[in-house]
């Protein structure tokens, strides 16, 4: 007997043995599982990751489109702007010219009115004077 072990210990010994090596089978086995698992999960994550990424990008990219957009667009509305406030300066002048156009008009027709009026005035008091006679005014008497 072998250090001191009977027969009976021994296989005692040796079923305890074989258990342990059944136990340590079972959970190598389903630590392997385990391992398997969590590495395809660990692919799909990545592969989730991956396109998350690729969605950012994406995302990032139509952002800074978008902001060039805007800008195109807000030089695109000051140069209308600009464009606006200078025809709507030359408006203001025309209207400006015509109103002291009309004004001046309107002086000379007062002075050519005024003028010819006194033409007139003149010239139709003559022809009233000239025509004079001297009457006398009769009243009956009732």
């Amino acid at each position: 007997m072998p250090f001191g072990f009977g027969g009976k210990d021994l296989a005692v010994l040796e079923s305890k043995f074989l258990i342990y090596e059944d136990l340590s089978k079972e959970m190598l086995d389903k630590l392997e599982r385990a391992v398997a698992t969590i590495s395809d999960n660990s692919n799909k994550i990545a592969i989730i990751l991956e396109r998350h990424e690729n969605k950012l990008a994406e995302s990032d990219k139509t952002d800074a489109l978008l902001l060039k957009m805007l800008e195109e667009v807000k030089e695109d509305n000051a140069k209308d702007h600009k464009e606006v406030r200078t025809r709507l300066s030359k408006l203001e002048e025309k209207v400006q010219e015509l109103s002291k156009f009309r004004w001046q008009v309107g002086g000379v027709l007062i002075i050519a009115g005024l003028f010819f009026g006194s033409l007139a005035n003149g010239f139709a008091s003559k022809i009233l004077t000239s025509f004079t006679t001297s009457g006398t005014v009769v009243q009956e008497i009732k």
